[in-house]
């Protein structure tokens, strides 16, 4: 078996050590050297060509965001970040995300976690993920990742024809899901006129920040959502860290549920439990999203909802364009997407259907 190549970036020697022992043992990983600071991870990315980089956030001389950004200009891989659960940490892993990293590990108590070994599988899990994405220099000041493998060119279908002016999109993701849903959010028209439900797999803290930046660069406005609000036209509601988000009548208007019931297929918040609280919707045309994402939450939620309600029209982002194809295959596998979308022409592609 070939070794995945990864070099560990970390200020602390104690996380250098428990991060590059948690991959040796694994069997799967080699750790080719390690870091101390962002400037020395940027050099040592250009001496050793690792398959992947683990790259803390917060560190001295160079921060993990400015030495991502110079490895996305000068020497393009595969980076994982390691956040603290703060808010600074949040917002600096939010920007992370956007300027080309593939995923991130948040660290269970702090810059450095003696209990590290509670994350040792998600980062495993996470390394070798990013290890099957090829990433390419900065185009328009993003990060062009491609997987490995590539499909034909996309299928179409038809349009299913709605018989109510009532509408709404629901998007799901995971993996890479926080560049997808930038490309896709903020490239979407001022007067979409309809509420738009957001489910992407993110811990407490960071959905909050990822709410704020796109809000700032998008046209419509985002938000983390709360509980009992009516959702409005025009705006983007974001399932919150750690909360089920469900959609629900409430008279003339939609309301947000959120709740804190067990993990749905591992996860909460989850697309499976968005997508089947739409069930109930029986007179709006729901328009779903499957974008970038590990596994297959949204497959279920999804037949149910199509089962439930002859006005759906489903999106699955294509493989060409997605980070991780889990999530978008499984619903094309499944025989329920009506439509496969390369990202770049995903907004375009909502905005006809809904108008």
């Amino acid at each position: 078996m070939t070794l995945i190549n990864v070099l560990v970036v970390d200020d602390s020697a104690f996380m250098r050590k428990m991060i590059s022992e948690i991959l040796t043992e694994d069997g799967r990983f080699h750790v080719v050297g390690t870091a101390v600071h962002g400037e020395d991870g940027v050099n040592k990315v250009k001496k050793l060509h690792p398959d992947v980089v683990t790259m803390d956030v917060q560190m001295p001389k160079l921060d993990g965001l400015g030495a991502l950004k110079q490895i996305m200009e000068e020497c393009p891989v595969s980076v994982v970040m390691l956040s603290s659960e703060t808010r600074k940490g949040a917002d600096y892993t939010i920007q992370a995300i956007s300027t080309g990293a593939v995923d991130f590990i948040t660290k269970p108590s702090g810059a450095i976690s003696l209990d590290i070994k509670k994350v040792e599988k998600e980062i495993c899990d996470k390394v070798y993920t990013a290890a099957t994405v090829k990433v390419h220099k900065k185009i328009n000041g993003a990060a062009q990742h491609v997987p490995i493998e590539r499909i034909q060119q996309p299928l179409t279908m038809p349009a299913k024809p709605s018989l109510s002016s009532k509408k709404m999109v629901a998007i799901g993701t995971s993996t890479g899901g926080p560049r997808a849903l930038q490309k896709v959010i903020t490239a979407l028209p001022k007067d979409l006129g309809i509420p738009v439900a957001v489910v992407q797999h993110m811990p407490p803290g960071f959905t909050a920040s990822l709410a704020e930046r796109l809000n700032q660069i998008s046209r419509l406005t985002v938000k983390e959502a709360e509980h009992g609000e009516l959702m409005k036209k025009g705006t983007v509601y974001i399932a919150p860290g750690g909360y089920h988000m469900e959609v629900k009548s409430s008279g003339m208007a939609l309301m947000i549920s959120l709740n804190q019931q067990p993990l749905d297929n591992g996860h909460r918040p989850s697309v499976n439990t968005l997508f089947r609280s739409l069930c109930s919707l029986k007179n709006y045309q729901i328009v779903t999203c499957v974008l970038t994402g590990m596994g297959n939450d949204g497959t279920l939620g999804l037949k149910a909802l199509k089962k439930a309600n002859s006005h759906v029209v489903s999106l699955a982002e294509t493989e060409e364009t997605a980070i991780v194809y889990g999530m978008p295959k499984s619903i094309i596998n499944e025989g329920l997407a009506d439509y496969q979308v390369p990202l770049n022409q995903m907004a375009s592609q909502l905005s006809n259907l809904v108008k």
